[in-house]
């Protein structure tokens, strides 16, 4: 027969609520008051958080992007094809401005110049031309069709928007954050849209549409955050798991507020947040690896490598599913105790 113990906690409770969270994070904290929580349940010392490590580091500029080498051609030879009017688009690129335009704004300029040579194909240019003309524009063509997915990709990966997602400065996504999701998400469609239909010629690109989703993106390091919150709850329920295993591995005993492992408000805020956050983050998961699978090149090893380190739904050393695999044996645990003390 299962034998109950009891003690004194009121003490032990003012300690508690003297020592939890001050200066801490609202995930820390909510996470925190949990542990403590089940600390005092169990009779036993609370454990001391370990601070979860960093998320990686983003990919260096140079491990991230394609070379996408510029095409010099002579004034008249750009003269020669001034019937595919590429002329004012070869300036513009060539100006002060166009040197240090946004990676955003390079990709637009690409789009459009591989729009205007593909389509002089179907019209009466090619025929004005001579040999050395029609060849030229034929390579023209023939390497910014080919460039251009390279250069879709530099435009995302060289941005600071995106690269600002996965600042290494970052703090947990608090729990009553999770609307960012929504709010971001709009944004990983649109840039997906745009790599999907960039050779849609019905596919109108809009500058400002463009940059306004690159400036939502740029409100809050959203993965960050996500990916730090992930680890951090993983991190503490993996230690309010050694509590449950030492209980479990005890004389048998059972805690007198059994009831405490699942019906307090600690514990139940924590099963509010969990499902959520796990859900917020698949979702945004999901979404990057929809936008980076859409990018008809293969992505450089450092980004795959990160990927599968840090943005993986499957590997099991990636936040996110090591966040459902401890909230899972976490769970066992609770179960295991509550069976035994029935």
């Amino acid at each position: 027969m299962a034998r109950w113990k009891f003690r004194p906690k009121g003490l032990l409770m003012a300690t508690l609520a003297l020592l939890s969270g001050c200066g801490d994070g609202p995930a820390e904290v909510l996470l925190g008051d949990y542990q403590r929580r089940l600390a005092e349940t169990l009779d036993l010392a609370a454990p001391s958080p370990r601070s979860p490590a960093n998320i990686g580091a983003f990919p260096g500029r140079d491990a991230r992007l394609f070379s996408v080498p510029e095409i010099r051609e002579g004034f008249l030879d750009v003269f020669a094809l001034r019937g595919c009017h590429i002329a004012n688009l070869v300036a513009e690129r060539n100006n002060q401005l166009g040197r240090v335009a946004a990676p955003s704004q390079r990709w637009l300029y690409e789009l459009s110049l591989w729009r205007r040579l593909s389509g002089c194909w179907n019209t009466e240019v090619p025929a004005t031309l001579d040999e050395a003309g029609r060849a030229r524009l034929a390579r023209l063509t023939r390497t910014k069709t080919e460039q251009l997915p390279r250069a879709s990709w530099n435009a995302l990966f060289d941005s600071s928007e995106w690269v600002g997602s996965f600042s290494r400065a970052s703090t947990p996504l608090a729990p009553d954050e999770l609307g960012a999701v929504d709010e971001q998400l709009p944004a990983l469609a649109y840039l997906r849209e745009a790599t999907l239909h960039q050779f849609d010629r019905r596919w109108p690109p809009d500058s400002a549409t463009l940059e306004g989703h690159l400036q939502t993106l740029q409100t809050r390091p959203l993965t960050a955050e996500l990916l730090r919150a992930l680890m951090l709850a993983a991190q503490r329920l993996r230690e309010a798991s050694d509590l449950l295993q030492a209980e479990l591995a005890g004389a048998g005993t059972c805690p007198v507020e059994l009831a405490g492992l699942t019906n307090s408000d600690e514990a139940r805020r924590l099963a509010a947040w969990l499902p959520r956050l796990e859900d917020g983050a698949r979702r945004w998961l999901a979404a990057i690896h929809r936008l980076l699978d859409a990018h008809p090149v293969d992505a450089p090893p450092a980004v795959t490598a990160y990927r599968r380190r840090w943005l993986s739904l499957e590997a099991p050393e990636a936040p996110w599913p090591a966040l459902v695999a401890a909230r899972q044996h976490h769970e066992a645990l609770r179960e295991s105790l509550a069976q035994r003390c029935r």
